[in-house]
C-alpha cells in the first residue's frame, strides 16, 4: 500500500460524519438529542452562576462582578486570597462531587432498572464511608489516606454485593435487595466505630458523615477531580451499553453487548465515582437518587441520561451549599442536612405523584 493510500485510509477512519441525529467517528457513534444538549448547557450555566454567588457569600461580601474581576486578577484588595484561597476550593468540591454522584446515580439506577438502586441507598456509599471512617478514627489518617480508605471500602462493598447477588448472573432486584442488607450491616459497623472513638475523633467523624464542605481545600479538589478523570471516560464510552442493558440481558446479548462484563465495568466506574466523592466531602444523602430522576424529567428522554444527571447533581450541591450560607447565615452547617431535607420532600412528592397515577 502506498503512502498516499495509507494516509487516506487513516483519515477515513477518524473522519467525523453527521448522519441524521448521530455523530459517527470510525467504530463509535454518538446520538445527538437537541433538548438533552440544551439542558446540559443550561445546567452548566446555572451551576456557574451559583458558584459565583457562593464564592461571593461570607463575612466579606463580594458582588458577582467583583468575583469575576478577582478571577481575572483585577479584584479588590485582599479579594484574591479570600476567593481563590478560601472559597473557590469549597465551590469546586461541591461541583465535582455533585457531578460524580449524579453520574454514579444514573449508572446504578440504569443497571438495577430501579430508582431506588442508587449507591447511597444500596450500600456502596456506606461502604466508602466505613472505609474512610476506619482511616479517620482508627488510623488517624490524613486526606490522601482517607481517600484510599474510602476507595477500598467502596470496592470491597461492591465486590461483596456483587458476589452475594450472583446467581447465573446479577439481576437488578437482587442487587438492590442484597445492597440494602449490606447497607444495614455497614450502618451498624459505623455506629460501632463511633462508640470506640474518643470524643474529638467522634465529633470530627460525625460532622464528616453528614456530608460537609467545611474547610475543604485544594487537596479535596484534586481527590474529586482524580475520580472524574479516571471514571467519567469509562462511563461515557459504555453509555450506549447502559441503554441496551436496560432492555434486558437477552436483548443486550443479541445486540452484541456482553451483559456481565459490561455490568462489571460500569459497576466499577460507578463505585469509583461514589468513593472519591465520599472521600472528598463525606456522604451526601439523596443526591445520587434524586439527580437522575430530575434529569430524566427535564430532558424527557429515555435511557440513563448520564451527563444531564451529572450536571443536575452539580447544580443541586452548589445550590444546597449556597442555601446553607444565605439562609442560615453560616457556612458551618453540613450541606448534607439541606440535601437530606430536600431529598426527603422530593421522595414524598414522587411517591404521591406515583400514587395519584395509580402506579403504586
Amino acid at each position: 500500500m502506498s503512502l498516499v493510500e495509507d494516509t487516506k485510509k487513516r483519515s477515513d477512519q477518524v473522519r467525523l460524519e453527521l448522519r441524521g441525529d448521530r455523530l459517527r467517528t470510525g467504530r463509535y457513534s454518538v446520538r445527538l438529542r437537541p433538548r438533552t444538549m440544551l439542558v446540559c448547557v443550561a445546567l452548566l450555566v446555572l451551576t456557574a452562576c451559583v458558584v459565583v454567588l457562593s464564592v461571593g457569600t461570607g463575612r466579606v461580601e463580594l458582588s458577582p462582578l467583583e468575583v469575576l474581576r478577582t478571577f481575572a486578577g483585577d479584584g479588590p484588595p485582599g479579594a484574591g486570597f479570600i476567593v481563590l484561597g478560601l472559597r473557590l476550593p469549597r465551590a469546586l468540591v461541591a461541583v465535582l462531587i455533585g457531578f460524580a454522584s449524579g453520574m454514579a446515580g444514573a449508572v446504578f439506577q440504569s443497571l438495577t432498572r430501579n430508582p431506588l438502586g442508587s449507591p447511597d441507598i444500596i450500600g456502596f456509599g456506606n461502604g466508602a464511608s466505613a472505609g474512610a471512617l476506619v482511616a479517620i478514627i482508627i488510623l488517624n489518617a490524613g486526606t490522601a489516606q482517607t481517600a484510599i480508605g474510602a476507595l477500598l471500602g467502596g470496592f470491597a462493598t461492591a465486590a461483596a454485593v456483587y458476589l452475594l447477588a450472583w446467581r447465573r448472573g446479577v439481576h437488578g432486584y437482587r442487587l438492590v435487595l442484597v445492597g440494602l442488607g449490606v447497607s444495614a450491616v455497614l450502618g451498624s459497623a459505623t455506629g460501632f466505630l463511633y462508640i470506640r472513638a474518643d470524643i474529638g475523633k467522634a465529633a470530627q467523624a460525625a460532622s464528616w458523615m453528614f456530608g460537609s464542605l467545611n474547610d475543604r481545600g485544594w487537596n479535596e479538589v484534586l481527590i474529586a477531580a482524580a475520580g472524574l478523570v479516571v471514571c467519567v471516560p469509562v462511563v461515557l464510552v459504555h453509555g450506549r451499553r447502559l441503554t441496551m442493558l436496560e432492555m434486558g440481558d437477552d436483548t443486550a446479548g443479541a445486540l452484541g453487548v456482553p451483559p456481565e462484563r459490561s455490568r462489571l465495568i460500569l459497576l466499577c466506574a460507578g463505585t469509583g465515582l461514589t468513593a472519591m466523592a465520599v472521600a472528598a466531602a463525606g456522604p451526601i444523602p439523596f443526591l445520587a437518587m434524586a439527580s437522575p430522576q430530575l434529569a430524566r424529567r427535564i430532558t424527557r428522554a429515555p435511557g440513563p441520561n448520564v451527563l444531564p444527571s451529572a450536571w443536575t447533581g452539580a447544580l443541586l450541591v452548589t445550590t444546597a451549599d449556597l442555601v446553607t450560607q444565605r439562609v442560615t447565615g453560616s457556612a458551618l452547617m453540613p450541606v448534607g442536612v439541606v440535601t437530606g431535607v430536600g431529598g426527603g420532600l422530593f421522595l414524598a412528592w414522587l411517591l404521591l405523584r406515583e400514587r395519584k397515577a395509580q402506579h403504586v
